[in-house]
C-alpha cells in the first residue's frame, strides 16, 4: 500500500507506490545451472487433504467493549497492537513455530523451495535512469538478495558498479528503497530502510571516489529525491522525528519538503514547504528536466485528488532556493499530475470533467493563485479507453493508454497530434516508462504472464526497438497460453480477468486454480510476468488475475465504483469471476483458491467471510484486516479518502458490515487460511493479521489450518530474494495441500525445457 494505496501505477510524488516484491529488477549472483529439473510424471486428486490438525498457541482475550455511536463492539485481541509488547512478541514466535512445523510436513514443500529457487536464477535489469550521457540501473544476477546499481555510458557501454547493497547489508534485513543519480553524474543519492520500512534514511555517494559522504538524511517517507540541477543537492520530504520506541504508532503528520545541500549536516538542511493549517496531508516534490522549476503536489490521502504548487528556481545552475512558492491548483478537485515541462509550459495529466484522464497544459510565467479552468489548455482530449501514464521524451508525448486491461502506447505531439502507434512485443503491459525530453529515446519496461519483464529501448525517430539485457528464463512458455475473460457481475457489469494455463486444458472442473486480485486505490491489476507463478502451471495449475472495479482500468469512474459505500461492489466482482470459473468447469470449490496482498488482503478475507463455501484456500498478504480501526495507525490515516472512517456515524456500519475481522462466526468452516505479514510493516501494521489470525483460529470449525506466518526481516512488499522464494514456496505448497494436490515428481534433463529471450 502506499501511504494511501497499495499498488503500481504511475502517480505523483506526493503519493508513492505500493513497492513489489514481484519487481523482476530485484534479487544474486547466478550459480550453475542445475543440470537436472523436476518435472510431473503423474498427479493424483482428492476432494479433501488429509490434514494434520495444528496445536495452535493459546491466544487470550481481554475484554474491550468499544462504543462507535451507540453500538458496542467487543476487540478482545487488542492487545496484539501492542507490538512492543513482550507477550505480543511471545504469540508471534509461538504462532511461527507451529505454522513452520506445519509447513514443512507438507508434500510438495521441498519441491517447490527447489523449483523456485532455480526459476528465480535468471539476470533481471530494471529500467535505466538517464543522465550525464549515462544508464544508470538495477541488475540482479540471478539470486542476489537485493539488486545492485551499475552504470554504462550508453546500451553498449561496459557496466560498472555503483553501488551493492548486498555488501551494506548481507542478510538483506537493510533494504535499498530508493536512489537518484545526479543530473551531473557525479553523485548518487539512496535511502536504506531497515527491514524495508517506509522510513528511510538518505545517503549520497561519489561516483568518482566509489565512497559514501558523511550525509545522513533522516524521517524520509513517502518522498522522492529531486536533485537541483546544478547536482549540489537535493529536495526531499519528511516528517518531524518521530518519539523514541514509537516508530510505529508515531502520527504522520507535519509532512513537509526539504533541501539538503550535500556535504552538510541535515541540521542546515531547509525547509522549503509546510502546512500546519494541513497537518494529515503528504506533499512530494519533482524539479522539471531542465532545473527551472520546483514543482510540490499536495494530497490530504489515498484519492488522486491533489493541489499543485510551484516555485521558479530562475538559474537551474544557481538556483534560487528563497523562491518564492506560488499556488497553480488550490482547489481539491481532481488529479493534477505533473509530466513534465517545456520552457515555461506545464503538461499535467488531469480527470477534471475527464473519469479517463486527458493532457492539459499551463503556462507558468502567466500562473498566480487565482489559476482556473481558462489557465488549462485542452492539449490531449479524453478518450473512450483510460489513460494510464504520460511521459514527455524526445519532445513529444509517450501515452499508455488502456484497452480491457491490456496496454497501448501512443505517440503524440505537443499539440494534441496522434503520430500513431507504438508498437509493443506481444499483448501485454507496460508497467514503467522513462526517457528525456531532450533525447528521442523511450525505455519500458514490458510483460506479460508468459513473458518476463524485459526492458525494451525504442528509437522515436527510426522506430527501431530492442532489448536491453533481455532475461532468459530456464522455463518453456510455449506448453502455455494466457486467455483474457469476462465475468458478469451482480449488477450486469463485464469484469476483466486473464487465465493462464496448459494449451490443452481440459474443461473438466478438476484444476487447482489460483485466482489473484486488488480492486483499490485506482491501481490497475493487468496481465504481467510472476516468476513463482511458472511452478504452479507446470504442475498443472491454473493462474487467474481479476481487474475489479476500485482499480483503473477504466479510469476514475470504475474506480470509484469500489470504494467507500461501494466496497461491497470489489468484493461481489470477485465471486462472480470465481464462480465464472467454476460455472465454466475449469476448476471446482474444493480446488479453488484466492490470493491478495495489502488492499487484496483485505479482499481475500473479507470474501472468505462471505462466501466460504466457494474456496478451499486464502492466501491474504499484509491484509487491511480490522476496518473500524485502521486509521489509529501509521499510514492508515492517509486511506479513509479510499475507506472512509468508523469514527462517521455514516461510514460506520459500512465498514462493520464487511470488516474481515468483525465477520467471522463461530461454527462456519472456513477455506484453508495463511495469513502472512511482517513484523517491520510500518503501512500495514502486523497487529491487523495478528487480531485476524487470532479470531479465524477461535471460529474454524473443521480441520481446515488456519495460521499466520510472520516474517522477521521484511515489510510491506519488501523481502530479500531467499526470504521471498521461502515465503512463496510456503504459499504455494499451502495451497497445494489445501486442493488436494499430490506430485510424484523424478529428475530429468534440461531437454524439457528451453530458454526464453524475448
Amino acid at each position: 500500500m502506499s501511504p494511501a494505496r497499495c499498488g503500481h501505477r504511475p502517480a505523483n510524488p506526493a503519493r508513492p507506490l505500493r513497492p513489489s516484491a514481484d519487481d523482476p529488477s530485484v534479487t544474486r549472483r547466478r550459480p550453475a545451472r542445475a543440470l537436472t529439473i523436476v518435472m510431473l510424471v503423474g498427479m493424483l486428486w482428492h476432494s479433501m487433504p488429509a490434514w494434520s490438525d495444528p496445536a495452535y498457541p493459546e491466544t487470550k482475550q481481554v475484554p474491550v467493549t468499544l462504543d462507535y455511536h451507540g453500538t458496542p463492539v467487543t476487540d478482545p485481541y487488542q492487545w496484539l497492537e501492542s507490538l512492543d509488547d513482550p507477550a505480543v512478541g511471545a504469540w508471534v514466535a509461538a504462532q511461527n513455530k507451529v505454522t513452520h512445523a506445519h509447513l514443512r510436513g507438507l508434500p510438495l514443500q521441498d519441491h517447490f523451495n527447489a523449483r523456485l529457487t532455480s526459476l528465480w536464477d535468471f539476470s533481471r535489469t530494471g529500467l535505466p535512469q538517464i543522465e550525464a550521457g549515462q544508464l544508470f540501473y538495477n541488475r540482479n544476477a540471478g539470486l542476489e538478495r537485493q539488486a545492485p546499481i551499475y552504470r554504462r555510458v550508453g546500451p553498449e557501454g561496459t557496466p560498472a558498479l555503483v553501488l551493492d547493497p548486498n555488501a551494506i547489508s548481507a542478510d538483506g534485513s537493510l533494504s535499498l528503497a530508493s536512489w537518484a543519480p545526479s543530473p551531473d553524474g557525479q553523485h548518487l543519492a539512496y535511502g536504506l530502510a531497515e527491514g524495508g520500512a517506509d522510513w528511510r534514511t538518505l545517503r549520497v555517494r561519489n561516483l568518482s571516489t566509489g565512497q559514501d559522504l558523511d550525509d545522513r538524511v533522516k524521517w524520509v517517507r513517502f518522498s522522492g529525491i529531486a536533485w537541483t540541477r546544478d547536482g549540489k543537492g537535493f529536495f526531499y520530504s519528511r516528517y518531524p522525528e518521530p518519539p523514541a520506541n514509537k516508530v510505529l504508532e508515531a502520527a504522520l503528520t507535519h509532512h513537509a519538503v526539504w533541501y539538503h545541500r550535500i556535504g552538510t549536516p541535515q541540521s542546515q538542511d531547509i525547509q522549503i514547504y509546510a502546512r500546519p493549517d494541513l497537518p494529515g496531508w503528504v506533499m512530494g516534490a519533482m524539479v522539471t528536466e531542465d532545473g527551472r522549476y520546483l514543482l510540490i503536489m499536495l494530497s490530504e490521502g489515498a484519492g488522486n485528488r491533489n493541489r499543485l504548487y510551484y516555485a521558479d528556481l530562475v538559474d537551474p545552475l544557481a538556483p534560487r532556493l528563497a523562491a518564492p512558492v506560488q499556488a497553480l491548483v488550490e482547489t481539491d478537485d481532481a488529479e493534477y499530475a505533473p509530466i513534465g515541462s517545456v520552457g515555461s509550459t506545464l503538461y499535467l495529466r488531469t480527470d477534471r470533467d475527464a473519469p479517463n484522464r486527458r493532457v492539459v497544459a499551463l503556462t507558468l510565467e502567466a500562473a498566480d493563485d487565482t489559476s482556473s479552468d481558462a489557465d488549462l489548455r485542452p492539449v490531449v482530449p479524453e478518450r473512450s479507453q483510460a489513460l494510464e501514464s504520460v511521459s514527455l521524451i524526445g519532445g513529444k508525448l509517450v501515452a499508455q493508454y488502456l484497452v480491457d486491461a491490456q496496454s497501448r502506447l501512443e505517440l503524440i505531439d505537443l499539440n494534441g497530434e496522434s503520430q500513431g502507434p507504438i508498437p509493443l512485443p506481444d499483448t501485454g503491459t507496460v508497467s514503467a516508462i522513462n526517457g528525456r525530453a531532450d533525447a528521442p529515446e523511450l525505455w519500458y519496461q514490458f510483460s506479460s504472464p508468459l513473458n518476463p519483464a524485459t526492458i525494451y529501448r525504442h528509437d522515436l525517430t527510426t522506430g527501431k526497438r530492442a532489448p536491453f539485457e533481455a532475461p532468459k528464463v530456464d522455463f518453456d512458455v510455449s506448453r502455455y497460453v494466457t486467455t483474457p475473460g469476462f465475468a458478469t457481475a451482480s449488477d450486469g457489469t463485464r469484469v476483466p480477468f486473464f487465465m493462464t494455463a496448459r494449451r490443452d486444458l481440459p474443461r473438466d472442473g478438476s484444476h487447482p486454480t489460483m485466482l489473484y486480485g486488488y480492486g483499490g486505490f485506482s491501481i490497475s491489476i493487468l496481465p504481467t510476468w510472476r516468476t513463482d507463478v511458472l511452478a504452479w502451471l507446470e504442475l498443472g495449475g491454473v493462474w487467474v488475475t481479476a481487474s475489479l472495479r476500485g482499480g483503473a482500468e477504466y479510469g476514475e469512474a470504475w474506480h470509484e465504483a469500489g470504494m467507500l459505500a461501494r466496497k461491497q461492489t470489489v468484493f461481489d466482482d470477485f465471486v462472480a469471476v470465481a464462480e465464472h470459473l467454476v460455472r465454466e468447469r475449469v476448476t471446482r470449490p474444493d480446488r479453488l483458491g484466492i490470493m491478495g496482498g495489502s488492499n487484496g488482503g483485505l479482499l481475500v478475507g473479507a470474501v472468505m467471510n462471505q462466501r466460504p463455501d466457494l474456496f478451499a484456500v486464502g492466501l491474504p498478504a499484509v491484509g487491511v484486516m480490522d476496518m473500524l480501526r485502521f486509521d489509529r495507525f501509521t499510514g492508515g490515516r492517509l486511506w479513509v479518502s479510499e475507506y472512509g472512517s468508523a469514527g462517521n456515524p455514516d461510514q460506520f456500519p459500512i465498514l462493520r458490515a464487511y470488516s474481515p475481522l468483525h465477520n467471522l462466526r463461530r461454527g462456519t468452516c472456513y477455506p484453508a487460511t495463511l495469513v502472512t505479514t511482517a513484523d517491520h510493516d510500518d503501512r500495514v501494521v502486523p497487529s491487523h493479521s495478528y487480531k485476524y489470525a487470532a479470531a479465524l483460529q477461535s471460529a474454524q470449525s473443521c480441520n481446515r489450518p488456519t495460521l499466520i506466518r510472520v516474517e522477521t526481516s521484511g515489510s510491506h512488499g519488501y523481502s530479500p530474494t531467499d526470504k521471498l522464494i521461502a515465503e512463496r514456496a510456503d504459499q504455494w505448497a499451502f495451497a497445494a495441500a489445501a486442493m488436494g494436490m499430490s506430485a510424484k515428481v523424478a529428475p530429468a534433463t534440461d531437454a524439457g525445457h528451453t530458454e526464453r529471450t524475448p
